[in-house]
């Protein structure tokens, strides 16, 4: 009896295990998603921190002293050139516009009387009625009456400037700052220390500027030598900004200048580009992210960000192969295109690699590979 219970407790523990041993081997391969690299065409941009510049930026001061009748400006509005922005009283400038017109007519009236006379002397010295010396004189008074009619035309232009002057004008178009004197108050003129009235800094388009590496200047450089990318001394190369808080370039311009040294400093080289402002959002002082052109179009195969992993110090991406087993490839990255990361080593077009279920991969281990709904993530 005792071994009949032996034998049926044995038999229940190896139908256990057998129950056991057949779950673990009917357990499914885990379900990854997988999608072949997309192939297209790319072009590597490098990447800076720049800052924005106005083209122009005047400071307006007063070029006559006197007292301010009226400001003619809103503080922080756009003008444009020959705007109406201050009004220094003109009285004293007209006052001394009409001596000098006074002194002019007077000149001018000399220099005719000087003219007849010279001309009667001319006459009679023809027949010895007046002596020679006689003639040279009167020459003489009539050269001295048209100097004096000159020196008058300079000192009455000169009043005239000064009442233009009295009507202060905006030189460029652009955003005004605020009025820094008000009407009452007394100016001075460029005679001592002309008073700073406001400042005006045009928008439209802007420059901004950025320091590139010594490094990515060398390799630019070489680039060009090899007639793989443009020079943007002779070129105007694309360029595209991201603004602070955007996580996508919302402006493109051109590359306008490369300064002729190197910062020492810094090991620096001072660059800018122009970038088109219609809406005038950008302002003088705004920070951007700056990417300019680092290569000639080349064809690349590129997975998303989110298919690459770290393992230690190198970056890997897990394929499936034709047996449906995990293998890890080292791979070598490129910089990010359209959402995509750029691989420069280690895949091949044909390989299936993981996008999704990356936590659920072991490498040596059967998957349940899935193709994506579309091809990478971007288009081919």
């Amino acid at each position: 009896m005792g071994l009949l219970i032996v034998l049926a407790v044995s038999a229940v523990a190896l139908a256990g295990c057998g129950d056991k041993s057949q779950s673990q081997a009917a357990a499914p391969a885990p379900s990854v998603t997988v999608a072949q690299p997309t192939k297209r065409t790319v072009t590597d941009w490098d990447e800076f921190t720049g800052r924005f510049e106005p083209i122009e930026e005047v400071q307006v001061r007063a070029r006559v002293g006197g007292f301010v009748t009226s400001v003619e400006f809103r503080d922080g509005a756009i003008v444009r050139t020959g705007d109406l922005l201050y009004v220094i009283d003109p009285r004293p400038f007209e006052a001394v516009a009409l001596q000098a017109d006074g002194q002019l007519s007077d000149a001018r009236a000399r220099a005719e009387l000087a003219r007849r006379e010279l001309d009667r002397a001319l006459v009679l010295n023809q027949t010895q009625a007046v002596s020679d010396s006689i003639v040279d004189q009167r020459r003489q008074t009539l050269q001295a009456a048209r100097a004096a009619e000159m020196q008058a035309e300079g000192a009455l232009k000169a009043a005239q400037l000064n009442i233009e002057f009295s009507h202060v004008l905006a030189p460029i178009t652009g955003r005004v700052s605020r009025h820094l004197v008000s009407t009452g108050n007394l100016v001075q003129g460029s005679e001592g220390g002309a008073t700073l009235l406001t400042s005006i800094v045009s928008l439209d388009p802007i420059y901004i500027y950025f320091d590139v590496d010594e490094a990515t200047y060398l390799r630019n450089s070489r680039l060009w030598f090899e007639g793989k990318r443009p020079s943007s001394r002779d070129t105007p190369n694309p360029v595209q900004v991201t603004l602070t808080g955007e996580t996508r370039p919302s402006h493109e311009g051109t590359m306008d200048f490369l300064d002729n040294r190197l910062d020492v400093s810094t090991a620096t080289l001072r660059s800018r580009a122009v970038i088109p402002n219609k809406d005038l959002s950008i302002l003088p002082g705004q920070f951007g992210r700056v990417r300019i052109i680092g290569s000639a179009p080349y064809e690349a195969l590129l997975v998303p960000d989110t298919a690459v992993a770290t393992d230690q110090s190198r970056k890997i991406v897990f394929v499936v192969k034709d047996d449906d087993t995990v293998e890890a490839k080292p791979v070598t990255l490129g910089p990010l295109d359209e959402g995509l990361r750029v691989i420069r080593e280690g895949l091949k077009a044909e390989d299936r690699v993981i996008v999704d279920g990356l936590q659920r991969a072991r490498v040596g281990a059967k998957v349940s590979p899935h193709p994506a709904q579309a091809a990478a993530g971007g288009k081919s």
